[in-house]
């Protein structure tokens, strides 16, 4: 018997921006809305990446149908590299979208092994038992779109990112033909991008940006550089159309950046005059006043191009006088200190820098809180949900769709792994699955956990004390050592005086009468706790203590 409801599981995206993964379950049939990645926070060290928990497909997984992608940024299509290996289906994007996911494919050879199809804006496609309907929206990367999901207890529309850009770059505005076919159908239930909430009227066009760019090309007398996403091809574009007004030559440098504006140029989303486009070592070749360089490392990125050439790091790009930068993007919160530091060290060797807190050389590619309202006004949904932002957006977008008329209950705020249920009768969370933090950590997907990033920050804060010795297994004795170790702890004024103290209170430890044999455990914990007490009364610090005790 055919259910009456649909379960809608949120995965990430939720109370945070960045790996977005929706599941949409109905009888017996799971659809997977986009698959995305975010990046560290401060305190996470030496995690590269974080992805979705997908414990519950891992569960579910022989009834999941596909994967449909709302546009091509990473934190919607980034996590699949790290995902199909467990959980394989075939994935449905727009054109751009799917020429980004093949390039990430085929550098983690999953290419082969996965089946990509292609809708465009307006098309029907059934994906399992789903219909999805997609229909063009604006952001800041083209061939964006939302999808509408129907399925025996209604349609459920995913809005993907969005804004109504009335003069976007590309030229497309959203198609509010097909949204308003869509809202007059019934939508069940509405789950919105919701992240500029807070912004009140109308996002500003791109088009700001390139007026903005028009004015830094005129007075620059050198160089141009610009950091950006490397998926911000709506801004890559501006760049190369502001470069051509001013007869000047472009060259990307950075491989993801690379990488993409190949793809884009091939499907014909990047446009440009024969000979604009240019090699680095062709760009050399030209006056600094014709010369424009697009980069990676608008968000401060460790490895990133910017960050190199502002640590004099990059064996091709050198600041030279009259340089100017621009670091188009505002920062991610938490990228807020890297990005600063860049930009010091920028300004230290001369350049002009422009970013976003002296000039508009960004804008949101999300809707304000207008077109959250007109969204909502043109699907007219019994139920909303509010994704793709922090904890208090979800609940200021809570009010403003009371605004609008959705009765409040109606409003559903939900956590990643909240299993929330929808039908003709009622709609709200009826169960939760398991929902953790997954890190890539180098080649490792999901190999550290907390108590790995524990030790990490203890590490980070008062530094390590490794103590070597080895003990007489019959007796107990101290045979050698203890050699004492340290690193990010003790300074050299200090050095001395604190090891051969606690050298000495090793050795008193072990030293006992008669022949008592020593428990391994015992000898470590002893050494700890000595120590510990030692360290902190000498220096206020409370370092990370290791004792390797070996048996003889």
């Amino acid at each position: 018997m055919r259910s009456d409801n649909v379960k809608i599981i949120p995965l990430g995206g939720v109370g945070e921006v960045g790996k977005n993964m929706i599941a949409i379950e109905y009888d017996n049939e799971i659809i997977i809305a986009d698959c995305g990645l975010a990046f560290p926070e401060d305190d996470m060290l030496g995690v590269d990446l974080l992805i979705p928990d997908i414990s519950y497909l891992r569960r579910t997984k022989k009834r999941i149908v596909g994967y449909v992608i709302s546009h091509g940024h990473e934190d919607h299509i980034g996590g699949l590299a790290y995902i199909l290996p467990e959980i394989n289906a075939p994935i449905w994007a727009t054109p751009l979208t799917r020429g980004l996911i093949e390039g990430k494919l085929r550098e983690a050879k999953l290419l082969d092994k996965t089946q990509l199809h292609t809708f465009e804006d307006g098309d029907t496609v059934q994906v399992g038992g789903f219909t999805v309907e997609t229909f063009l929206v604006s952001h800041s990367i083209p061939d964006a779109v939302g999808l509408a999901i129907t399925c025996g207890a209604g349609t459920v529309v995913y809005t993907g990112d969005f804004k109504f850009d009335q003069t976007p770059v590309d030229g497309r505005v959203s198609n509010f033909a097909k949204m308003a076919e869509i809202g007059g159908k019934s939508v069940l239930v509405l789950l919105s991008d919701c992240v500029h909430v807070e912004t009140p009227g109308h996002t500003p066009s791109e088009q700001v940006v390139t007026e903005t760019f028009r004015r830094v090309f005129g007075r620059a007398e050198g160089r141009i550089i610009i950091a950006t996403f490397a998926s911000l091809i709506a801004r890559i574009q501006q760049s190369i159309d502001v470069a051509e007004e001013y007869g000047r030559k472009v060259a990307v440098v950075g491989r993801s950046l690379e990488r993409n504006v190949a793809i884009a140029t091939e499907l014909g989303y990047l446009r440009s005059r024969p000979g604009t486009l240019v090699s680095l070592q062709e760009l050399g070749r030209e006056d600094a006043e014709k010369a424009v360089l697009i980069v990676t490392g608008s968000q401060g990125e460790p490895t990133s191009v910017l960050n190199r050439i502002a640590n004099k790091d990059h064996r091709s790009v050198k600041l030279q006088e009259g340089d100017t930068v621009i670091v188009s993007a505002t920062p991610i919160p938490g990228n807020e200190t890297a990005v600063s530091r860049i930009i010091n060290n920028l300004f230290v060797q001369g350049a002009e820098v422009i970013y976003s807190a002296i000039d508009r050389v960004h804008v949101s590619g999300h809707a304000s809180s207008d077109e959250l309202r007109l969204m909502l006004n043109i699907m007219k949904p019994k139920y909303a949900v509010p994704i793709h932002g922090e904890r208090r957006h979800l609940m200021m977008y809570k009010k403003l769709a009371v605004s609008v008329g959705i009765p409040a209950e109606n409003v559903v705020i939900p956590e990643n792994g909240a299993v929330m249920q929808f039908g003709p009768e009622r709609g709200g969370i009826v169960d939760r699955t398991p929902s953790k933090l997954v890190f890539v950590d180098g080649v490792s997907v999901g190999d550290v956990d907390h108590v790995v990033l524990r030790d990490r920050q203890l590490l980070s804060q008062d530094g390590m004390l490794l103590v070597v010795l080895s003990i007489d297994r019959q007796t107990g004795h101290l045979v050698a050592g203890p050699d004492l170790i340290s690193r990010g702890f003790l300074y050299e004024g200090e050095e001395y005086r604190v090891t051969e103290e606690a050298r000495e209170l090793v050795r008193r430890t072990f030293q006992h009468d008669g022949d008592i044999p020593s428990e391994w455990s015992w000898a470590h914990r002893k050494i700890k706790n000595s120590l510990g007490q030692l360290v902190y009364q000498r220096t206020g610090r409370r370092p990370m203590i290791l004792p390797v005790v070996m048996e003889v």
